[in-house]
């Protein structure tokens, strides 16, 4: 079992987190949440439909959605095949 040094005693991690599920929740709350509104901010404004599904279904608290955010969401678009064709 995970232990932990908290007040200089020694506290099972399990029961650390059963006595404060409330505090745990909000803090993912307030992490995951202003991630997630802004991925899906940017992949709308991008028409991004694919990206913008797997964010609002996916939940990796936020992993997926900074990934998204600093990396695809800045890259140049790539001209669509038809847009090509009609110039």
């Amino acid at each position: 079992m995970l232990k932990s040094l908290l007040c200089g005693k020694f506290i099972d991690m399990e029961q650390l987190i059963a006595q404060n599920e409330m505090f745990f929740l909000l803090v993912t709350l307030l992490w995951v949440l202003p991630w997630k509104g802004y991925a899906l901010w940017k992949a709308a404004q991008r028409a991004d439909k694919v990206w913008y599904v797997a964010l609002l279904l996916v939940q990796t608290l936020g992993l997926l959605e900074i990934i998204y955010v600093f990396y695809f969401a800045d890259r140049p678009r790539k001209k669509e095949k038809s847009e090509e064709s009609e110039k």
